[in-house]
């Protein structure tokens, strides 16, 4: 007698923010801890500075700024090379989580990438918004995210909460961080030069040879890097680009062995120059605002654009993007999380600071410079403020 056919049954559904692989706990935790002190690092740099700038010496920061040192002044120094160093820490991320991390599988890279997206398009939807018949130039201040502040307000604040939701954020910042570089890279270098990017191309192809052939030799590759940088800071491509490229070329499996890989390795000793000097380094010689940047500064469509774009609009595009797609895919939350969660963590994405200031550099000139930081800072600092009592509220309900 033929058996009966079984039921339809529910299609399988992913668990979205579920536990981590082994081995990816002690990775989250590890660079967690690390980004909690540089983002206490930078936060004091960038107190320092503007106290500095509203002080009586308000002169001498600035005489500090733009003090040449070689054929750069040290604010471009701060700019372009020691940001390249950063960007070069976020290339190594990407690279790692491309190949071994969350993002190689794309059926679990899918809701991070596609809430990261979403969140840099409507920060720049509402900055144009707002701006339309005026300056555009700002679209793309709002669409970063600092990974160094928001990890330490979610390490003070969201304790309690799981480690799932922490890899989330610093899986959807590697996303939001190579964002970052496509829109510097495309909109933001100047007219290129062929020579020194022919030049930075072949050094490029020459360091990925290093790591083919298993020569991952200090005194070899630091001079590659700095000629790299430095060729392509001459090509008109921006410099942190070199940064980035070099990251992504560097070898993430280990061999048979080997303890550790090269990106990890690389990792572990540049990243503490990262997040100790270099970003620190950045805060302090961009986040020096003059509080007497003009009485309607609050009316200023710059400054509205970019306060509401950090904190509405990273809000909107990455819990909506999220929820959508795990809506359309049939996804669904940890047991241990809700949705509420995943706002707070939305709304802590806000804290555009290093990367949004580095654009603000290139995007204004004059007064509206300053009207810009002014306005990163508050909807940093508004941000911040928002998640921190979602988070704490959070933590209560957890206790």
């Amino acid at each position: 007698m033929p058996q009966d056919s079984a039921p339809d049954r529910p299609p399988l559904r992913r668990r979205l923010f579920g536990s981590l692989e082994p081995g990816e706990e002690t990775f989250v935790g590890r660079a967690l801890r690390q980004e909690t002190v540089g983002g206490a690092l930078l936060l004091g740099a960038a107190v320092i500075a503007l106290v500095w700038a509203n002080s009586p010496w308000h002169e001498a920061y600035d005489d500090l700024r733009h003090l040449d040192v070689g054929p750069l002044s040290l604010e471009e120094w701060a700019a372009d090379g020691a940001l390249a160093i950063f960007f070069y820490v976020a290339g190594l991320e990407l690279k790692r989580e491309l190949v071994v991390g969350t993002l190689r599988r794309p059926a679990d890279a899918l809701v991070p990438v596609s809430a990261a997206l979403a969140g840099m398009v409507a920060p720049a939807l509402i900055y144009l918004a707002i701006n339309a018949g005026g300056n555009l130039d700002g679209w793309a201040v709002p669409m970063a995210t600092d990974i160094a502040f928001a990890l330490a307000v979610l390490a003070v604040v969201g304790r309690r909460l799981p480690s799932s939701l922490r890899a989330f954020l610093l899986t959807l910042a590697v996303v939001d961080d190579l964002g970052a570089i496509v829109v510097i890279a495309l909109f933001f270098s100047g007219s290129l030069h062929l020579a020194p990017l022919l030049g930075a191309a072949a050094l490029l192809a020459f360091y990925w040879w290093c790591q083919h052939r298993r020569l991952n030799i200090g005194w070899l590759l630091i001079p590659i890097g700095v000629a790299t940088w430095w060729l392509v800071h001459e090509s008109g491509v921006h410099a942190t680009i070199a940064g980035v490229a070099l990251g992504l070329l560097t070898r993430v499996r280990p061999d048979p062995g080997e303890e550790r890989s090269p990106v990890e390795i690389h990792e572990h000793r540049v990243r503490p120059i990262a997040a100790g000097v270099a970003v620190p380094a950045f805060a302090f010689l961009a986040a020096g605002v003059s509080f007497d940047v003009g009485p309607d500064l609050v009316t200023e469509p710059v400054v509205v654009g970019i306060v509401l774009g950090l904190l509405l609009g990273k809000t909107i595009g990455i819990l909506g993007g999220a929820y959508l797609t795990a809506r359309f895919t049939h996804a669904e939350l940890a047991p241990d999380l809700a949705w509420r969660d995943v706002s707070a963590v939305a709304v802590l994405s806000g804290i555009g600071f290093t990367v949004s200031l580095l654009i603000v550099e290139l995007s204004f000139e004059g007064e509206q410079v300053d009207q810009a930081k002014a306005a990163v800072l508050a909807g940093s600092v508004l941000s911040a403020g928002v998640a921190t009592v979602l988070l704490r509220r959070r933590s209560r309900v957890a206790a």
